[in-house]
Parts: structure tokens; C-alpha cells; sequence
């Protein structure tokens, strides 16, 4: 097993993208995997940074640089 399943972030990916989504070969998860992680990257809320997205707390960094 690839080491990210273990990790938080591949458990949120599994449990957030992969276990709803209907899946019918490898070649569709392809398709999709990159998206999901850019949505995970960009979007999807961290509580590492106190439930905000990556996005978010980049802004907040921002306007009070």
C-alpha cells in the first residue's frame, strides 16, 4: 500500500472523493485522481489551519502581510 493512504490526507481522500464515486476501472481513476487532490490542495478544509482551506489561510497570511 502506497504510504499517502496512511497518512491523513490519504484517508480524508479515500473517505471524501474515492468511497463516493463510482469507479468502474482503473483508467477512470486516473482521470480523476489529480483532480481530487487539487480540490484537496485548494479546497477542502484543514485542521491543521483550523478548518479553513489551503486557499483560505493563504488570504489570511496574505492581508496581514
Amino acid at each position: 500500500m502506497s504510504a499517502i493512504w496512511k497518512t491523513g490526507s490519504g484517508k480524508t481522500l479515500k473517505r471524501d472523493y474515492v468511497q463516493v464515486t463510482p469507479l468502474p476501472d482503473a483508467l477512470t481513476v486516473l482521470g480523476l485522481i489529480g483532480g481530487w487532490i487539487e480540490d484537496y490542495n485548494e479546497n477542502h478544509p484543514h485542521s491543521g489551519l483550523k478548518m479553513r482551506s489551503p486557499r483560505e489561510f493563504i488570504a489570511a497570511q496574505n492581508a496581514t502581510a
